[in-house]
């Protein structure tokens, strides 16, 4: 398990964010360590989204079960966390 940084463009905020994460977390799991510093200050909550991942530039996300490091995710590349409904 390794500390991978990530640049971070939250759905609905304005500033990007700089967030670690471990080469083990899930989707789900990045999902929830980027909502923490957006989701409540800068993003109102919705509890009845759920949040994905992807890539910046590409339309799908990932699986929410997949990991970081089986996604091929390198140090401080961009991903996307948005509210799927």
């Amino acid at each position: 398990m390794a500390g991978i940084p990530l640049v971070v463009n939250f759905e609905r905020d304005f500033v990007l964010q700089l967030v670690g994460v471990d080469s083990a977390f899930t989707m789900d799991e990045v999902a929830k360590a980027a909502a923490v510093h957006s989701v409540g200050r800068r993003v109102k909550p919705r509890p009845e989204g759920i949040l994905r991942v992807r890539r910046q530039d590409e339309e799908q996300p990932f699986p929410r079960s997949q990991t970081v490091e089986s996604a091929g995710l390198e140090p401080m590349e961009t991903i996307i966390v948005y509210w799927q409904t």
